[in-house]
């Protein structure tokens, strides 16, 4: 299946804002600077569909993106790097917890750690949280333009073992500049929705 069109829907700060048309979700999570909005563009193929910025933490609200008119990408606000206050990154935890743990659309978690550094710690709670509820989830290293071919293997073991990777899940290598994984993570997305 191939991305055709995708169309922004609402960025949503509360349950009553989310679409109500029961159309399955695929969400995306990571670090402020990991790429979501990125690689939300590179693989439907719209530049400026997800806004990106050289500052992170641009995603405040949880921003909902119609694919093929048949399932929507969730784009959540990033954490753990935003220069934003306390009271600010607590009030995003509690809007996308209240997504996560409430929404039986979601089906998949898809989760973005930096291909050249060991997870955080963030990293490591986020993927122990999708675990604890049951989600399929699939982690993406991003950036892997920016690191040596002979460093895949090495930062692969280095991502999973940190996570404490589940054999069911999926990883995959990523990059917005040279597209790197993109077909691949197409289809590792939506091929059985």
């Amino acid at each position: 299946m191939m991305i055709k069109n995708s169309e922004f829907i609402i960025s949503a700060v509360n349950p009553s804002q989310y679409p109500t048309d029961n159309r399955v979700e695929i969400a995306f999570v990571g670090r402020s600077n990991a790429g979501k909005s990125s690689l939300i563009n590179t693989i439907t193929n719209r530049r400026k569909l997800a806004k990106t910025s050289g500052t992170p933490g641009k995603t405040r609200l949880i921003n909902f993106f119609l694919i093929n008119d048949e399932f929507y990408f969730v784009d959540l606000p990033g954490y753990g790097f935003a220069k934003v206050s306390k009271k600010e990154q607590e009030k995003w935890g509690g809007m996308m917890e209240k997504y996560l743990i409430n929404r039986p659309q979601l089906k998949t978690i898809v989760l973005l750690v930096d291909s050249r550094h060991k997870p955080t710690q963030d990293d490591v709670h986020m993927y122990e949280w999708i675990k604890h509820y049951g989600y399929e989830a699939v982690i993406v290293a991003t950036k892997s333009d920016k690191i040596k071919r002979s460093e895949f293997k090495k930062n692969e073991k280095i991502i999973k073992e940190t996570l404490k990777f589940r054999g069911d899940d999926k990883f995959i290598f990523f990059s917005s500049l040279n597209k790197a994984g993109k077909e691949e993570l197409t289809e590792m997305l939506i091929s059985d929705i």
